[in-house]
């Protein structure tokens, strides 16, 4: 059955889709012949061309100040996460002109973090950890502003699970990113940057981060009450999608442990779940993918997917073994 999806992948009319499936379960590498088609083929045809055009001469979309709360998921911030998601080219000008507008307008050079507001008070884990992803994605994983990115997310990222208490910094002032109860969103934000980092590049305070936070989705059995694991607390986790912005499921996390080595029995129950809603063709559905609030369409929501079976595959593939 595997086989015949990636058959179908291979077919598809996304060339991400594509390039992924044949540098993944179709195990090419990138200079594959036909690898090197697939990934050209990104930057002009599919939904990264579309997201360009809609780009102004500044590097952003929309207004340039509203790059994250008003125009959600139109906005900057969104649309680098999404063609950081794509496979966009880091090489092509329009891209390297919305990092700069990005760490420009988002970046607060006094810590470290990223910002929703462009003030210190906005910094919050999720954004910081996806524009360090996306940064790094983007060919910026030696830039000072991204390491130090990096560092503030190893000092300053939080592990509580019910018994915390916030610290003086400004930005610990959302209960919903650093209350008594860590976000579980800015923690698998946050190791999903850091897997991005070579192992042997990353500092003693990374893998430090990387060990409390991975312990910290593991005491969860990733979606799970750390106190009760009888009863599911991420339930928006069990909805399967793709992209994925602020929020995660099960399988990106999954995704995420995966690229960092991790193998626990804690995960069973996560793999267990992401199995059974297989369905009996050997496709997932795309339950959950901000339908109609992105620059552009990528997926229809409720109907058999392409994303969702692609990074499924990728964890069975790790899991599997």
């Amino acid at each position: 059955m595997n086989n015949e999806i990636v058959s179908a992948l291979l077919r598809s009319e996304n060339p991400t889709v594509r390039y992924y499936t044949l540098t993944g379960p179709a195990g090419r590498s990138d200079n594959d012949p036909d690898v090197l088609p697939a990934k050209k083929a990104i930057m002009s045809d599919g939904p990264v061309p579309v997201i360009l055009g809609k780009q102004k001469p500044g590097g952003y979309w929309g207004r340039p100040e509203d790059f994250y709360m008003r125009s959600k998921y139109k906005g900057t911030v969104w649309n680098m996460t999404l063609l950081a998601e794509l496979g966009a080219d880091p090489a092509d000008k329009r891209i390297r002109a919305m990092c700069e507008f990005i760490l420009t307008a988002s970046y607060d050079p006094s810590n470290g973090g990223f910002t929703y507001s462009g003030h210190p008070d906005g910094v919050i884990p999720c954004l910081t950890g996806n524009m360090a992803w996306s940064l790094i994605r983007f060919g910026y994983a030696e830039d000072p502003r991204v390491r130090k990115s990096l560092e503030w997310m190893s000092e300053y990222q939080r592990y509580d699970d019910g018994d915390g208490k916030p610290g003086k910094e400004a930005f610990y002032r959302f209960d919903k990113c650093w209350g008594k109860h860590t976000c579980h969103h800015g923690v698998v934000k946050m190791l999903k940057a850091f897997a991005e980092i070579p192992a042997g590049a990353r500092t003693d305070k990374m893998n430090a981060a990387i060990e409390k936070g991975v312990e910290y989705i593991l005491i969860h059995r990733i979606y799970k009450s750390s106190r009760n694991p009888s009863r599911a607390v991420m339930k928006r986790w069990m909805e399967f999608g793709f992209p994925h912005m602020w929020n995660s499921d099960i399988i990106e996390v999954l995704s995420i442990l995966a690229k960092l080595g991790v193998r626990d029995p804690r995960t069973n129950d996560a793999v267990e779940l992401m199995l059974s809603k297989r369905l009996p063709d050997g496709w997932w559905i795309n339950e959950h993918n901000h339908h109609g609030c992105l620059a552009v369409a990528i997926e229809k929501q409720g109907a058999p997917s392409e994303w969702v079976t692609l990074n499924a595959l990728k964890v069975i593939e790790y899991y599997g073994r």
